[in-house]
């Protein structure tokens, strides 16, 4: 997607996650057969990453990524979602980690915590234990795919509260080699002009691209994401039609004729 109103010229790569987020919506349960023909929907449409779920979650999301080993996508890549390692895990020893591996897919999207209240609250260790994390599982998912993917969950909430574990957060996931770093409004409670000033702030800091994930409980996920691209991101995540869990995802039906 060629962007040059908005932006200086430049590629802008569409991450779709409609079978997986999407799927989240309620009402919507979809097939191994379903599946497959939505990625190749995808494809024809131009979209560069399909993600297609976290192969770990239930037999019918590992059943599609052994069904897609068959199929040929036109340009699209195959992307399986996870998240980093348990605290109590070497990554190689890792079942969330290896079942990414086991997919077939090069392409792998993990995500993990950058707020500091649930590193504390939720996962209950130590702020540097979270770092190791993420830094030691995208350092080894490095050396068994292409590419790496890092979303960074919650990712404004946690800025606007500790700005500086989150970029400790996302420092981590850079030197480990990731390659792409997104920012999440997970709870969807960012508003359009919160998300101009901290993604150009994360682009004059990060070398590596920058992208948004954006959810719509404050119904300004599509804005959000146009926000996030006019402030330097060249990623963008989201769903056809809005599909996902509580009110949805940003939509790519939405973005794609606004870019």
């Amino acid at each position: 997607c060629k962007v040059g109103a908005i932006i200086p010229v430049m590629t802008l790569k569409l991450f779709d996650t409609t079978l997986r987020d999407g799927e989240q919506s309620e009402g919507i349960s979809f097939t191994v057969a379903d599946k497959i023909k939505i990625a190749h929907l995808l494809d024809d449409l131009g979209i560069h990453y399909i993600e297609g779920g976290f192969p770990g979650s239930n037999p019918k999301v590992f059943e599609f990524f052994d069904a897609m080993r068959h199929e040929t996508l036109k340009q699209a890549k195959l992307v399986a979602f996870g998240s980093t390692r348990h605290h109590q895990n070497k990554p190689e020893e890792d079942p969330s980690l290896q079942v990414l591996v086991a997919s077939g897919v090069r392409v792998a999207c993990i995500f993990g915590k950058t707020w500091d209240f649930h590193v504390t609250e939720a996962l209950r260790i130590s702020l540097d234990e979270n770092l190791a994390l993420i830094e030691d599982s995208v350092r080894y998912l490095k050396t068994k795919m292409d590419e790496v993917i890092f979303d960074a969950e919650h990712f404004f909430d946690g800025y606007k509260k500790n700005p500086e574990y989150a970029v400790k957060a996302l420092q981590a996931a850079v030197r480990a080699g990731v390659d792409v770093v997104v920012l999440c409004d997970t709870n969807g409670g960012t508003l359009p002009f919160e998300v101009e000033q901290i993604v150009s702030e994360m682009v004059r800091q990060f070398p590596v691209p920058i992208g948004i994930h954006a959810h719509n409980d404050s119904e300004c996920a599509v804005a959000n994401s146009l926000t996030a691209i006019h402030a330097g991101a060249v990623h963008v995540q989201g769903t056809l039609n809005g599909y996902g869990e509580r009110c949805g995802n940003a939509n790519l039906c939405s973005i794609l004729p606004a870019l």
